[in-house]
């Protein structure tokens, strides 16, 4: 056919919208020759040379792929990732404290002493503190290296105990392990759960375990591995400190002298200078005091006192409150074995519920409590001194749900009272600190109390959970608002009605900062020489006040929280056999199916 080149039917391939006769593309319509292609297609080569640039495309898109992987290879190369997947972001710093690390000018050295014969609990407690310290040395600017040391190898017992009593004598004292080896046989493992940091040519040690009275080992390790990032960031903190900070326990009420609050004292010297004084008649007297400490006043404040506080609080002044609601005779106590007690008044009620708060009169019983030794011998026998479980001294149980009182022991407190939250708490928020157990009850004021043992219906400890301690914050209303100046007052400058945002911490119980003495001696804040255990007083108070002064959130690392997830002793020592041989069957099993599989499919394939 004439403008038409000849083909013959059995050579034609049929195309999307063309046909192609002998290596040559013809357009449908109109039929006419285009040796490129044909208009409006989408194809940019004809039949004969498309082979040609797919071949030309595929090289491109591997140079491309070649350049990529080259760029990402040094990218990674030069640069350190690291992604925390888990969902309680374990493996993860706060901003607080990288950015900390990230300012260090000299290299920190930390050695760690929990290394050895370990259990599983302990091991990993030991890769836990591994791992948070290789996060630190990424985020370290000058570097941060750290090694484990054995206390117990050594050539010989003699050079083993020698190890043992120096590190004895640095503070870091051992702890005894009892656990069971593979056969169920008992035994003890000697570990020294502890760091020492050292930075500047300073070393401070570092407590890895937390032993919380009441709580399992796993409960404890597992709290010991959340608060790792604290304490070591707590540690840098101090050992990189260069400004001085103040806090003060305020005198001329009768507050607790100075050979009864010395060891809180001294746990508070670690972070502040720590000064004592009475107010005077300078209203910026506390001005330059980060918080102020009120421990068990014994004697009413006047209203210059609470004047000068009230303002000190309008500044953005922090308050450690530690109040008691009733008043009672130690003396008549020990010795005739019975005093009243009344109702305390410290002229404060009206300046405390003017930021949102109440501290009550009634006395506090928990059959949660410490017992007292009483002599149960008749009159002319010898002295026959027995327990007795001592309702006014109840242990306190302190809230998971603040920073400042989690992962601590319960607190113990002598005559304890409780608190109220009052007002509409629009501009001022509480969390509790301290609550009673779930059996106690109140003892209304005046009443007798009675060293002997006493029949006590134990029907009527209906009440659960009271609230001894809490922390208020947010902006308060002054107490003198509308009320005149009190007389005598200098440097008082402009009066503040509202404020700014500060914190404060309300105690309903004045002897929780107490220490004992003995032989002239004071003992640790919170032992109790009769049971000798050691409860949580001084870490409670110590956390408080690092709570009411912290600026920056680091109290708030104490709140970082791991799942604990605890396999079945029991049924781990139970089915033993049955576990291993599901461990070492069933992964062969699985392989040999997927191979299975595998191959059968693949012969389907070939005889396609």
């Amino acid at each position: 056919m004439r403008g038409f080149e000849a083909y013959d039917k059995h050579s034609v391939i049929r195309l999307a919208g063309k046909t192609a006769v002998k290596g040559k593309t013809y357009c449908r319509t109109p039929h006419t020759y285009n040796p490129t292609g044909c208009e409006g297609d989408n194809s940019v080569c004809g039949t004969s040379s498309q082979k040609n640039c797919i071949m030309n495309n595929k090289k491109i898109i591997y140079a491309l792929l070649i350049v990529v992987v080259v760029a990402l290879t040094a990218l990674l190369l030069t640069r350190h990732y690291r992604y925390d997947l888990t969902a309680d972001k374990r493996y993860s710093l706060s901003p607080a404290t990288s950015a900390m690390l990230s300012k260090l000018n000299k290299n920190v050295e930390v050695t760690i002493y929990l290394d050895g014969d370990l259990n599983s609990g302990f091991a990993g407690l030991k890769n836990a503190t591994a791992d948070i310290l290789d996060e630190m040395a990424l985020k370290a600017g000058k570097g941060l290296i750290y090694k484990f040391v054995n206390p117990s190898q050594a050539d010989d017992d003699k050079q083993r105990q020698q190890n043992y009593e120096t590190l004895a004598q640095r503070g870091l004292q051992p702890t005894v392990i009892y656990d069971h080896d593979d056969q169920g046989n008992s035994r003890q493992i000697l570990v020294f759960p502890w760091a020492e940091v050292n930075f500047g040519g300073k070393t401070v040690p570092v407590s890895l375990l937390k032993n919380i009275r009441g709580n399992s080992g796993e409960e404890n390790l597992n709290a010991s591995i959340e608060t790792l990032e604290y304490e070591f960031a707590d540690a840098l903190r101090f050992l990189t400190r260069r400004e001085v900070r103040h806090v003060a326990f305020l005198e001329g009420h009768g507050e607790l002298p100075e050979a009864y609050t010395y060891d809180l004292s001294l746990a508070l010297s670690r972070y502040f200078q720590v000064d004592r004084g009475s107010l005077g008649y300078d209203a910026a007297v506390l001005d330059n005091f980060e918080a102020v400490i009120i421990a068990d006043p014994k004697k009413p404040f006047s209203e210059r006192d609470k004047y000068i506080i009230d303002q000190y609080i309008m500044r953005g002044g922090k308050v450690l409150w530690l109040l008691s609601g009733v008043k009672f005779d130690f003396g008549a106590l020990s010795t005739e074995g019975l005093t009243p007690a009344i109702a305390h008044d410290l002229n404060l009620t009206d300046m405390l519920f003017h930021y949102g708060i109440r501290v009550n009169a009634g006395l506090l019983q928990d059959e949660q409590c410490l017992p007292v030794p009483v002599n149960m011998a008749q009159p002319g026998e010898n002295p026959n001194y027995q327990p007795v479980p001592w309702h006014y001294q109840p242990l306190l149980l302190p809230s998971p749900l603040h920073p400042a009182t989690n992962h601590i022991g319960q607190v113990v407190a002598r005559f304890p009272t409780t608190i109220d939250f009052v007002g509409d708490g629009t501009d001022v928020s509480a969390q509790l600190l301290l609550v009673s157990s779930q059996a106690a009850r109140i003892i209304a004021t005046p009443a007798k109390v009675d060293l002997q043992p006493q029949q006590i219906d134990q029907t009527t400890f209906t009440a659960s959970f009271l609230p001894v301690a809490a922390s208020i914050e947010g902006n308060f209303n002054s107490a003198f608002t509308h009320r005149i100046k009190p007389d005598s007052i200098v440097n008082a400058g402009n009066f503040i009605a509202k404020s700014v945002a500060t914190k404060q911490a309300v105690v309903a119980c004045g002897n929780v900062a107490r220490n004992e003495l003995q032989n002239g001696q004071p003992l640790p804040l919170g032992y109790d020489r009769y049971t000798q255990n050691q409860f949580g007083n001084r870490d409670f108070l110590l956390n408080t006040i690092l709570y009411l002064t912290d600026q920056q959130g680091w109290i708030n690392l104490r709140q970082k929280h791991v799942t604990l997830r605890l396999l079945n002793p029991t049924a781990v020592r139970y089915y033993k056999t049955q576990i291993m041989v599901a461990t070492l069957i069933i992964p062969l099993l699985l392989l040999a199916l997927f191979g299975g599989l595998y191959n059968i499919v693949r012969i389907m394939k070939l005889r396609r």
